[in-house]
C-alpha cells in the first residue's frame, strides 16, 4: 500500500509541479510572508495563495506553519525546500552546460576550492580534462572548507577540494582523500639562510614576527599545541591573512616575518613571491587535502573526468605526498 501511494505521489508530482512552484516556495521562505513573496515575483497576493494550497495538496500536508510573526517551513517543507533549492540549482548548471557547449566547450563546472589550493593543481587538471578535444571551463569559488560544503550539498557547486579536518559535517557527502602535505617554514631569503644554519629553537622562533593564515584551522590549532607542548605561549600574530598571495609579500617584505605553511603553498609562494623554505623538519602534518562530492546521487560524466584529471594532476605533480 505504501509503494503504491509513494508511486501517485511521484505521478502526482511529476504531472503537475513546475518550477515556478519552487522558486515561489523558495520566496515564501525567504520572506516569511505570503505579501512580501508575493510583491517578489510580481502577483497578487491571493493568487499566491491558492498556488500554495495547491502545492499544499499536492504534496498531502501543509509546507509552512502560519503565525504572527510570519510564515516558517514545516518538517515537510524543510525537506521539499531543501529538494527545490537543489533542482534550481541543478537548472542553472544546465544552461551553463548549454552555453558552455554553445562556445565549443565540454561542460561548465562550478568547483569550491579553499585559498589554499595551488592554482597549478586547477590548471593542470583544467588542461588535461579534454573530452573528444573539448575543454571543461570552471567558475571557482574560494571560502573555507565549512563554508562551501553546505553550497556543494545544495547543488551550488559540483566539487570541493580543501583539506579534510576534524568536525566537519559530512552528512550526504563523500570524500577521498588526493594527498598529504608537510608544513614548511618560510621566511624571505636572507632570514632563511641564517635560520638555515641554525637548529630548530621554538622560544626563538616564537620572538620573531608571525604572518598566518585563519584563526580556526586546523595548522592554526596544530601550531599552538606545538608551541604550548614546548612550554611556551603561542606567538600573537603580526597579521593574519587567508590570501597565500598576501602572506607571502609580508614575509619578502621584512627581515623578522616567518609563517608555517602546508608545502604545496610553500613551493608556489618560493616561485611566484620570493620567499625562501627553511630547511626544518617537523614532526607533525596539516590536514590532507580532499575531493568532496554529494553521496546521493550519480556524478555527471564531466564531473567525474575532472575528478580524475584532478587525481593525476596530484600525482605528477606532489608523487610523494600522495595520500
Amino acid at each position: 500500500m505504501a509503494d503504491f501511494q509513494s508511486d501517485e505521489t511521484a505521478r502526482r508530482l511529476a504531472s503537475r509541479l513546475k518550477m515556478r512552484h519552487l522558486a515561489l516556495l523558495l520566496q515564501i521562505r525567504q520572506h516569511g510572508s505570503l505579501t512580501r513573496a508575493a510583491e517578489r515575483m510580481a502577483i497578487s497576493q491571493p493568487a499566491l495563495t491558492n498556488t500554495l494550497a495547491e502545492l499544499e495538496a499536492m504534496f498531502g500536508a501543509p509546507l509552512f506553519d502560519r503565525s504572527v510573526r510570519g510564515m516558517a517551513p514545516t518538517a515537510l517543507g524543510e525537506v521539499v525546500l531543501a529538494r527545490a533549492q537543489a533542482m534550481l540549482q541543478d537548472l542553472q548548471r544546465l544552461v551553463d552546460d548549454m552555453e558552455a557547449v554553445a562556445s565549443g566547450h565540454a561542460a561548465h563546472l562550478h568547483v569550491g576550492v579553499t585559498p589554499f589550493i595551488p592554482g597549478r593543481i586547477l590548471a593542470t587538471a583544467v588542461h588535461q580534462a579534454q573530452p573528444d578535444g573539448r575543454r571543461l571551463t570552471l567558475t571557482l569559488h574560494e571560502g573555507a572548507v565549512a563554508d562551501l560544503l553546505p553550497q556543494l550539498r545544495g547543488h551550488a557547486l559540483d566539487l570541493v577540494v580543501g583539506p579534510a579536518t576534524s568536525g566537519l559535517d559530512l552528512a550526504q557527502l563523500s570524500f577521498e582523500m588526493l594527498y598529504r602535505q608537510p608544513p614548511r617554514l618560510i621566511a624571505s631569503r636572507r632570514l632563511a639562510a641564517r635560520l638555515g644554519r641554525q637548529r630548530m629553537d621554538w622560544r626563538m622562533l616564537a620572538e620573531l614576527d608571525w604572518i598566518l593564515g585563519a584563526p580556526q584551522t586546523g595548522m592554526r590549532a596544530q601550531l599552538t599545541d606545538i608551541f604550548l607542548g614546548a612550554g611556551i605561549a603561542a606567538p600573537l600574530p603580526l597579521a593574519e591573512s587567508g590570501s597565500p598571495r598576501l602572506i607571502g609579500e609580508m614575509i619578502v617584505a621584512s627581515e623578522r616575518a616567518i609563517s608555517i605553511l602546508p608545502a604545496d603553498i610553500a613551493e608556489e609562494l618560493v616561485r611566484v613571491a620570493g620567499v625562501a623554505v627553511v630547511p626544518y623538519t617537523f614532526a607533525w602534518n596539516p590536514p590532507p587535502i580532499a575531493l568532496f562530492t554529494r553521496a546521493d546521487e550519480t556524478p555527471r560524466a564531466a564531473e567525474r573526468l575532472f575528478a580524475a584529471a584532478l587525481r593525476d594532476s596530484c600525482r605528477q605533480l606532489y608523487p610523494a605526498m600522495i595520500a
